[in-house]
């Protein structure tokens, strides 16, 4: 699992959530913020996934 390069808004830990699920990325986010209402630890697991979790490798496209 990356972060997402293409699919962030923060640190792309949504969007490669998303990516590795095959899942949208909004529907990702919604069930991010409706989970982050509930009391508990949510905020610091997503610090620890922006820190711990590498960025996707760049892809090199060349147009033609």
């Amino acid at each position: 699992m990356h972060r997402s390069r293409n699919h962030k808004i923060i640190a792309g830990v949504c969007g490669g959530i998303a990516e590795s699920l095959g899942w949208s990325p909004t529907v990702v986010r919604v069930l991010w913020l409706l989970l982050s209402l509930i009391p508990g630890p949510l905020w610091v697991a997503y610090v620890l996934m922006w820190i711990l979790i590498p960025k996707a490798p760049a892809t090199h496209h060349t147009r033609y």
